[in-house]
């Protein structure tokens, strides 16, 4: 049986970025209000007499050339002659990437711009409006007749080989631009909701993970306080139900009365602390454990961002250090098993200096302790991660054996995760620990004892990574996205 489809969309070719996304909006638009008005007709009670499609937009360029215009950037080329292209979704989110992606195409090799209607279906799950449960009205009889009637995901067309560098073109297929297919930027925003609790429109170009809720209660508490400076540079603060607090003076926007709290937390709330231009500071408590320290980073990764790093607790290994002392992670051992299937644990990890640098900077200026004696409370190594809370409870000793042997001055859960996934999608990382307890030398964590520590130390090392932050924005983040990064025939699209 034939599918429904919307009429056919010619491909076009552009001279500007601008023109090309605004093709790629007019399409994608087309398609999504085609989906849209089958499925409020079919759930109303409407059966159509085929199937209905609706598919994704691709743009597309092709060279001829080697050749191609002085870039100091690691990013915005193609490697050599042929044809590259991606299809596209959410040209509203995703605007002024997509605008500077095609621009870098353009100014890199000089070459139109190709817009079409791709052969790639959108699933019906997809083209839900952030506020319609309209599958919930239906019977179950009506549900399992929506699957013949309508695109589902498919996980084919989902996967990460592309970014993993596994991917290999079918004959006569196109090379990609991007790391990620439109499908598989649409599960995980839709991931992200179910998640974080609030709109990946509100993520912000940099991110905070946490393993505790104290770290959240600050940042919520700065949120606020910021809110209530008419002068702060962040105007907006956003908590999970897509709660909206404005920063003072300024007006409610259209939407904003939609937001309440969630009758309890999602699973990894995320707190944003909003700019206008989206590089502000988003924060998230992804809980205990390398598991979702990876699935979290699996879905934020196709926002983009200019940076992540880990504000966490850790176990310190060395006699020498005290409680409260801050790990700065220039490596990692890998024991968290997450990730062996796409990132072999032959492949390294590197420290990335400019992460580095603005961490130790920021631990300086939030501390005020000159570089000669920033040794006494900071130590830079090798951070171990394990998926065993328990480790300390196997026999023989075998896991402080193999921390000896790989120098490790600090033990988590997460932040060999978090730093390997940025790695594998090219997201820049950094890990800056604090000590909380030491079991190889009897000092474990203690009701009393930890409640103390949390006071003393959660405020600081809080503001010592939104500093860092300030320190890479005011750097360019141009600077961050480098080739340490980029693997031999890489993607254009940053």
């Amino acid at each position: 049986m034939a599918s429904i489809h919307t009429p056919i969309t010619a491909a076009s070719f552009h001279t500007t970025e601008a023109a090309a996304l605004a093709q790629v909006q007019r399409i994608y638009q087309q398609q999504i209000d085609h989906l849209r008005d089958a499925m409020q007709r079919f759930v109303a009670g409407e059966t159509p007499a085929a199937p209905v499609r609706a598919c994704y937009p691709f743009v597309r360029v092709q060279t001829s050339t080697v050749a191609r215009a002085a870039t100091t950037l690691a990013y915005g080329f193609v490697e050599g002659p042929g044809r590259y292209e991606t299809t596209l979704t959410r040209p509203d989110l995703f605007a002024d990437y997509y605008l500077e992606q095609l621009r870098l195409l353009r100014a890199s090799h000089g070459v139109e711009l190709e817009v079409g209607l791709s052969s790639q279906p959108i699933p019906i799950h997809f083209s839900f409006a952030e506020h319609d449960h309209i599958e919930g009205t239906l019977s179950p009889e009506r549900r399992m007749l929506m699957r013949d009637l309508f695109d589902l995901p498919d996980l084919e067309a989902m996967d990460d080989g592309i970014a993993n560098g596994t991917w290999t073109p079918r004959p006569g297929e196109a090379q990609p631009l991007a790391l990620f297919t439109a499908p598989r930027v649409d599960y995980s925003l839709h991931r992200l909701r179910h998640y974080t609790g609030t709109l990946p429109e509100w993520f912000q170009h940099f991110v905070l993970f946490t393993n505790y809720q104290f770290y959240i209660d600050e940042f919520v508490r700065l949120g606020h306080a910021e809110m209530a400076r008419a002068d702060s540079e962040y105007i907006a603060f956003v908590e999970p139900g897509n709660v909206i607090t404005r920063r003072t003076g300024l007006p409610a926007q259209p939407g904003d009365e939609l937001g309440s709290p969630p009758p309890r937390l999602p699973q990894m709330p995320a707190y944003h602390l909003v700019r206008a231009d989206g590089s502000g500071i988003t924060m998230v408590n992804i809980g205990v454990g390398p598991s979702n320290a990876k699935t979290i980073t699996d879905h934020i990764a196709v926002l983009r961002p200019h940076a992540w790093m880990m504000l966490g607790h850790c176990a310190g290994l060395r006699n020498s250090q005290q409680l409260g002392d801050y790990v700065l992670a220039h490596a990692y051992v890998r024991e968290d098993h997450v990730l062996d299937e796409e990132l072999p644990l032959w492949v390294p990890i590197p420290a990335l200096a400019e992460i580095q640098l603005a961490l130790q900077q920021a631990v300086a200026d939030v501390t005020q302790m000159p570089q000669d004696q920033l040794k006494r409370i900071m130590r830079t190594g090798t951070v171990a991660s394990t998926d065993n809370r328990n480790w300390e409870l196997l026999p023989d000793n075998m896991p402080q054996r193999r921390f000896s042997q790989s120098r490790a001055v600090a033990l988590d859960m997460e932040s060999a995760t978090i730093a390997a996934n940025g790695f594998r999608f090219r997201v820049p990382y950094g890990t800056l620990l604090c000590v909380s307890d030491k079991p190889l030398h009897g000092e474990i964590k203690l009701p009393g004892m930890a409640n103390h520590f949390y006071r003393e130390r959660v405020d600081q090392h809080l503001r010592i990574g939104m500093r860092a932050i300030d320190i890479l924005r005011a750097g360019g983040v141009q600077r961050l996205h480098s080739r340490k990064l980029r693997s031999f025939a890489e993607v254009a699209f940053q």
